[in-house]
């Protein structure tokens, strides 16, 4: 049996921490708190009198080396890390169902006194994020209102081991995907330069729906000229907390390209609604009823063109999204998630990776009641960006009958990680000559989010304000590259020709990947 490994901090009933006791079963190591924050930055301890107290330090290190830090710049980091980088992640997710997965998880290793149950730890670490933008391991602990903090190491240990299992099977992927270019021999093409398009019309609409008490609000774009003429029109919808605007380099290229373009704005999981929640008065955007409405969204818009009321060329229509935006194409083309989710689902929350956030989404939908989808009339293709479904459908799905799919994603993407979750989902479905999967070296979940003054060095004006980590390497380079990509994608799908399989080719400043089903199963496969 495993051993129990807990610390604990004790505080004084009206003062701060002042010390830590680890415990290793019966064993019980007592140091300060300020002695090891001294420890850690190089400065040996003193005695009463002022002087070096060689002793207390060499047992010090004694003790620390039994916990797994062998050099005083080990403690440091681990002390000096934030826990928290990004405060709007955080905020979105603390009081999410997600959330409370996340709290369940954390709570299993830290509690406070007698609380069990994480909220003391997570309102006393949101309180902190108020005064400061990061904060430490020693800054929480010098924070958290307590008289004893249990620290359950072995736990704390998984999830973290669970983190660095999908770091590696990254890394792995990216060393297989080098070596796709030895065995098929393709090389570099030549770099496509990319032009900014700055002309665009666009009006917003209003649609009077029945599941919301105010008009559903769309951006149509309508092609610039009659030149080319597309027998489909295009739905887009955005992620948890996005918006059209962080779409409209997109529907821009789309709609000079011959293809009209639907952007949903989804109340309640929008951005408004995302800075309701950073406000504190609304709480966060998601839960059971996102699916739900955004569904009715989608099917309200998919009968307003039918019966004329959005007067927009195109007979048929091509279901695209961003993340949570993809996942609503896959639902409302009938792909309802194969039986065995809910204990998939509790496999998956026990080794819960602080990263993997889609799992957390995807498994909401134990709880959901998923409204009963009606095939949709002359479903031409479905586009996912970052898109997943892992969990939902891990061996076989039908999308409507040989409906092609593209899915797109970066390697930097830790939120829907592309092993599990864009070449799982496109190995699962029906095989199709026409799927593909495009990988974007250095891109992450974020890179398609165009914000205000977003150049290729500046993340931007917006409430995704979020570290270069996160954003990835040249969103726009990114933006470009997956604008480029779709068109031929959708051109090619038109004149009934297949995309090449692409290994290792490189425009702009970045390298990527074409491959079909059959080379996605031999990734997963490695």
């Amino acid at each position: 049996m495993t051993p129990l490994c807990t610390l604990q901090l004790v505080f004084g009933q009206s003062k701060a921490a002042e010390k830590v006791e680890f415990h290793f079963e019966d064993v019980t190591i007592p140091v300060s708190i300020k002695e090891l924050a001294d420890w850690s930055k190089g400065i040996d301890t003193n005695d009463a009198f002022g002087k070096t107290n060689e002793r207390n330090n060499s047992e010090l290190s004694v003790w620390l080396n039994m916990l797994g830090f062998q050099s005083r710049s080990a403690l440091a980091n681990f002390l000096n890390a934030p826990l928290v980088r990004d405060k709007s992640m955080f905020h979105q997710l603390l009081r999410s169902w997600a959330g409370r997965k996340l709290l369940d998880k954390v709570s299993d290793s830290i509690s406070l006194d007698d609380d069990k149950t994480g909220t003391k730890f997570f309102n006393s670490l949101e309180s902190l994020l108020e005064q400061q933008e990061e904060v430490s391991t020693l800054e929480l602990l010098n924070y958290l209102p307590a008289e004893v903090i249990h620290f359950d190491l072995n736990k704390w240990f998984l999830i973290v081991s669970s983190w660095r299992d999908e770091l590696r099977q990254q890394q792995q992927l990216l060393s297989d995907l080098k070596r796709l270019t030895i065995q098929s021999g393709i090389t570099a093409d030549n770099k496509i330069v990319f032009t900014e398009l700055k002309e665009s019309i666009n009006e917003v609409f209003l649609l009077d729906v029945e599941h919301r008490e105010q008009p559903l609000k769309l951006e149509i774009w309508n092609p610039l000229s009659r030149k080319i003429t597309r027998r489909s029109w295009i739905v887009f919808m955005p992620g948890l907390g996005g918006d059209p605007h962080h779409f409209r380099w997109l529907a821009r290229s789309l709609s000079h390209q011959g293809w009209p373009v639907v952007i949903i704005n989804h109340p309640g999981s929008d951005s408004e609604a995302l800075n309701l929640l950073l406000d504190g008065r609304e709480p966060v955007p998601g839960g059971a009823e996102v699916f739900t409405y955004r569904l009715s969204d989608l099917n309200a818009v998919l009968k307003a063109k039918n019966n004329g009321a959005l007067n927009i060329p195109g007979k048929n229509v091509i279901l695209m999204g961003h993340s949570l935006g993809a996942l609503t194409s896959f639902l409302a083309s009938g792909a309802n998630p194969q039986d065995g989710l809910s204990e998939r689902c509790e496999k998956a929350l026990e080794d819960l990776s602080i990263t993997n956030l889609s799992r957390l989404l995807q498994c909401q939908l134990v709880e959901v009641p998923l409204p009963e989808q009606k095939k949709i009339e002359n479903l031409e293709a479905i586009v996912g960006i970052n898109s997943f479904g892992g969990l939902l459908w891990p061996y076989d799905f039908n999308v409507q009958t040989k409906t092609p799919v593209l899915l797109t994603g970066g390697t930097y993407d830790l939120i829907t990680p592309l092993l599990s979750e864009q070449l799982g989902v496109l190995t699962s479905l029906q095989p199709n000559k026409f799927s593909r999967v495009l990988i974007i070296e250095g891109a992450s979940h974020f890179s398609p989010i165009r914000v205000k003054g977003q150049t290729d060095q500046s993340k931007g004006q917006d409430i995704f304000q979020l570290s270069d980590t996160l954003i990835g390497s040249n969103p726009l380079s990114v933006q470009s590259l997956l604008a480029h990509e779709i068109i031929r994608f959708l051109d090619n799908l038109e004149s009934g020709n297949q995309v090449n399989i692409i290994s290792n080719k490189i425009n702009s400043d970045l390298r990527y990947y074409i491959l079909d089903q059959s080379t996605a199963e031999q990734l997963i496969g490695n």
